[in-house]
């Protein structure tokens, strides 16, 4: 029997991606917004599609903002679009 694929559902787009290809992004306890390339980090996780056109509509419609609750700072933004690139 062949192994169950992880998925997920990117925030942005709402569409069902398998897990690997997403990029995870946590509100730590702290209330700090990092990336996450363990998928293992504490705090409240959303996923978005590993695509920087997604990455500008996300900022566009601030879907992360609703997300998490709170505003995300343009250095965020920037080190995820480094990422992604």
């Amino acid at each position: 029997m062949p192994k169950k694929i992880p998925m997920r559902k990117c925030v942005v787009t709402n569409e069902q991606f398998p897990k690997k290809d997403l990029l995870r992004i946590v509100k730590t306890p702290e209330g700090e917004i990092v990336f996450d390339a363990t998928g293992k980090r504490n705090g409240h996780g959303a996923y978005i599609k590993k695509d920087v056109e997604v990455l500008e509509l996300a900022k566009k419609n601030h879907a992360l903002e609703r997300v998490f609750g709170m505003e995300i700072s343009e250095e965020v933004y920037k080190r995820l679009e480094m990422y992604l690139r």
